[in-house]
């Protein structure tokens, strides 16, 4: 099957998983569910793509990679949330919109993300159709890559989840392990996890460039750290935390 139809069949479905969501959401009066699904929509569509594409042990590992990705951003972030009232994001835009936000949230946060995860899902598709069933250099750089940035964003998130759940941190900052690298290495990782799966596509040529560099503007200055540390400036210590500590990008020479 062609790239495109393929391409074209997975935002069909993306947007119809994606509407579904936003039905659920109203139903229970957040939207913030749909942070949840994305890891999740990730693998649902390399299932997809590893479906209709001819099969290769490569192939596989990318599909088996990006599950254990997604699988697992998925449950961190229903931990975090379970019980929680809506994220301070969407209920800051409910409130800006009031009765208008029940149709508006589906073009502002469903359709949204979900057209922003159909086009970063592209290095999968052109890895999976492009790819043969031999190995190359670019698949155990794209291997090293990813797990990197997996090391950084798992490791990251669970470092961070530990500290807190200590009563005896209450009110101060992680500043030590990954933390003492980068002021977000789950933000990292996840850039980085994406420049892995970009190599693994690179030998079916480099258009799909645009997917990594997407997901890497969106984490530095959209959704991730520009937004984060407007939040975070306001708590005690963080200043100067800021002054020893790279906000993306680790330095792993630090004294």
């Amino acid at each position: 099957m062609p790239l495109l139809p393929i391409f074209l069949l997975s935002l069909a479905l993306t947007l119809g998983l994606m509407t579904l969501l936003w039905l659920y959401s109203l139903r229970i009066k957040n939207s913030s569910i749909v942070d949840i699904f994305w890891g999740t929509g990730f693998v649902i569509v390399a299932w997809l793509y590893f479906a209709l594409t001819a099969y290769s042990p490569r192939n596989l590992l990318l599909a088996l990679l990006v599950t254990v990705w997604g699988l697992r951003l998925s449950l961190h972030i229903f931990r975090r949330n379970h019980g929680k009232p809506e994220d301070f994001r969407y209920h800051a835009w409910r409130e800006e919109h009031g009765k208008r936000w029940w149709w508006w949230s589906w073009i502002q946060v469903f359709a949204l993300q979900g057209i922003i995860l159909w086009l970063v899902s592209a290095p999968l598709l052109a890895s999976m159709i492009n790819g043969s069933a031999q190995w190359t250099i670019f698949d155990g750089l794209g291997f090293v890559v990813w797990l990197t940035g997996f090391i950084f964003e798992a490791g990251g998130d669970w470092q961070l989840a530990r500290f807190k759940a200590n009563p005896a941190n209450k009110g101060k900052l992680l500043t030590t392990g990954l933390w003492a690298l980068t002021r977000h290495p789950n933000y990292f990782g996840d850039a980085t996890i994406w420049w892995g799966y970009f190599l693994f596509a690179l030998p079916g040529g480099a258009w799909t460039i645009f997917a990594p560099a997407l997901m890497t503007f969106l984490l530095l200055r959209v959704s991730g750290v520009t937004m984060l540390e407007q939040t975070m400036k306001i708590k005690p210590g963080y200043e100067a935390y800021m002054r020893n500590t790279p906000a993306f990008f680790p330095k792993f020479d630090k004294q």
